[in-house]
């Protein structure tokens, strides 16, 4: 079926702003492509080095340009549950690669940090710029010049975008990802969630809740609720660099390891030297990223988002803006509630038909494109499938049955949970801001009341702890952006706030930082931009000043007189504390040179 009449438009229009970027990134694709790699052509001395490790059949191997060398760019670590079983991947994907006549190396590792580990602590400041960070690491790995494709080995939050970024910056080799899928269902989230408002509280205590999130996050595997995370997963499947059906598999099961072998020999069946020649930077173009941004509205996907789809498209010469990606949640429909959008978690989402059900209901009204290109071929239709094993241990594939497994967690397109996918952006006098509003009551859409202003999360924490918010108002936490301090989640807001509007008072926050993908019932405007570090507008709120927050209208207002208003000058603030400790003097040139969060928050730009 053709693209809906809004999605072909807001695609022709991402085209046309693209072209002289886009035509300059596709020039340097195919120049490289056409320049190698030709390992025939290194020094001997280059060579060498490179394959010193490999087997003498492998050096012969090598030494030519006829068989395919795979690089494998790895974020494995111990640190993240989701990246642990990472760890004994690279020897299946050599043995694959072996058995379909190619050579597997790992070319390098990337780190890769846990958000839920940092949460709240200073290390948290080095989180979003870790996404670059893992993009120029992985560019290290691949600079090697050895190989003929790669496979990227990464999952969670910055991780999968700092990954693309890199597969797109090598765009002349074919890239594919490789998931581990997310750990088996554990306590439900809404139950933690409850846990963690008891204890912001007073009612339960530290023991308690310390059960309660080990019996959450309680072994190898992606944290199953939908938040970042899970949403690259998605991410990576529409956009047509999964295998398909791979997405949500669990790890330790006989399926993963085959689709892991799949995807390794799939990565060696797409390079220069066969048939089927894939390379990224060609693939992925500005219908792929709008399919990208439909997943992630018709999911109820994460707020982070708006910063990393916009920072991977510009990696392949695609200028995305929130504007496109309010748009496209104008005209595309919620077809998932998994947690914090439903009581589901990613495993349910799986079992009622996970991927393959959501693409074929997308395709059935034109609302993803189908005539793109990805690591399995031609056409997104292929993915509206379930990945199976048969009696050999094979990987098949059947279609997706036409009917959803649970209507609570999967709609059909005819009858999607709301109309539109729920994130939008708001404009007004405070700037330009990002909403999710999928897990937001209707009645909470709009917020109008008085500032509360607060320069840190802990400082609304410890009002909280005092009893003086037990109010109407609207939370503004500043300097929080990507130049004053890395623009750190601030999830520590979210039990406090969560109390007070279950109390019944009209709430909302403000702010130049990040909420991601777990940000759930209270409205909350992020990613603001000017950030106040920038002297935004937000540095120029008071206390008391009246706030209106209307998500339906997409705006977002002080109500303060406009010449008053404009002759306030802007609050500075004293960021020293943020320039030093757990590696944050490090990151000090990330934060001078960043961009502004509606281009990505990248040092790239």
């Amino acid at each position: 079926m053709a693209a809906h009449s809004s999605i072909e438009a807001i695609t022709a229009r991402i085209v046309e702003r693209s072209k002289p970027h886009r035509e300059a990134y596709l020039d340097r694709v195919r120049r490289a492509a056409s320049q190698g790699p030709h390992r025939s052509t290194l020094s001997c001395g280059n060579l060498a080095h490179g394959f010193a490790v490999c087997s003498p059949a492998e050096k012969d191997a090598l030494a030519g340009d006829v068989v395919p060398n795979l690089g494998i760019i790895t974020a494995y670590n111990d640190m993240l549950s989701a990246h642990q079983p990472y760890e004994t991947f690279p020897p299946i994907i050599r043995e694959a690669a072996r058995e379909a006549g190619g050579i597997a190396q790992v070319a390098g590792g990337v780190p890769a940090m846990c958000d839920g580990v940092t949460q709240g602590q200073p290390g948290m400041e080095l989180s979003l710029f870790s996404r670059d960070a893992i993009a120029m690491a992985a560019g290290i790995g691949l600079s090697h010049n050895m190989f003929d494709a790669a496979v990227f080995l990464g999952i969670c939050d910055k991780i999968v975008p700092g990954l693309v970024i890199a597969a797109l910056s090598f765009g002349h080799l074919p890239s594919v990802f490789i998931p581990a899928g997310p750990m088996t269902t554990g306590l439900p989230n809404d139950e933690k969630s409850r846990i963690r408002q008891l204890y912001a509280e007073g009612k339960v205590g530290r023991a308690e809740l310390l059960e309660a999130e080990s019996k959450s996050y309680h072994g190898p595997g992606t944290c199953t609720f939908y938040g970042t995370a899970n949403s690259n997963q998605m991410l990576m499947e529409i956009m047509g660099f999964h295998m398909p059906g791979a997405s949500f598999v669990n790890p330790g099961t006989p399926l993963r390891e085959a689709l892991t072998r799949e995807a390794a020999k799939r990565a060696l069946a797409i390079t220069a030297l066969g048939n089927e020649f894939t390379p990224a930077g060609e693939m992925i173009d500005e219908r792929s990223v709008v399919n990208g941004v439909v997943g992630l509205h018709a999911t109820g996907g994460s707020t982070n988002h708006t910063l990393h789809l916009v920072a991977m498209a510009r990696a392949a010469g695609i200028l995305l803006t929130w504007q496109d990606i309010s748009e496209l949640s104008d005209v595309v429909p919620l077809l998932a509630r998994v947690y914090p959008n439903g009581l589901a978690d990613v495993n349910h989402f799986h079992a009622a038909g996970g991927m393959g059900f959501l693409i074929k209901q997308l395709l059935k009204t034109g609302m993803v494109h189908d005539d793109v290109r990805t690591v399995f071929g031609h056409g997104l239709e292929a993915y509206t499938v379930e990945a199976k094993l048969d009696a050999n241990g094979a990987v098949v594939r059947e279609s997706t049955p036409n009917e959803s497994g649970d209507l609570k967690v999967l709609a059909p397109i005819e009858t999607p949970f709301q109309s539109n996918g729920g994130l939008k952006m708001l404009k007004g006098n405070l700037g330009k801001a990002v909403i999710k509003i999928s897990a937001v009551k209707p009645e909470r859409h709009i917020v109008e009341a008085p500032a509360i202003v607060f320069h840190d999360q802990h400082g609304l924490q410890e009002a909280f702890k005092r009893g003086e918010l037990n109010k109407d108002f609207i939370a503004v936490v500043r300097f929080q952006g990507p130049k004053a301090n890395g623009m750190p989640e601030l999830h520590r807001l979210t039990p406090p706030l969560g109390v007070l509007q279950d109390r019944g008072f009209k709430v909302a926050l403000v702010t130049d930082g990040r909420m991601s993908g777990a940000s759930g019932k209270v409205p909350a405007a992020i990613h603001i931009t000017p950030e106040a570090c920038d002297g935004g507008p937000i540095a120029k709120i008071k206390d008391g000043d009246m706030i209106r927050l209307d998500a339906v209208a997409g705006t977002l207002e002080v109500l303060v007189d406009a010449t008053e208003f404009s002759a306030r000058t802007p609050v500075v603030v004293d960021l020293s504390d943020n320039e030093f400790g757990m590696g944050r003097e490090l990151f000090a040139p990330f934060r001078r040179h960043v961009g502004t969060a509606d281009m990505g928050a990248s040092v790239f730009v």
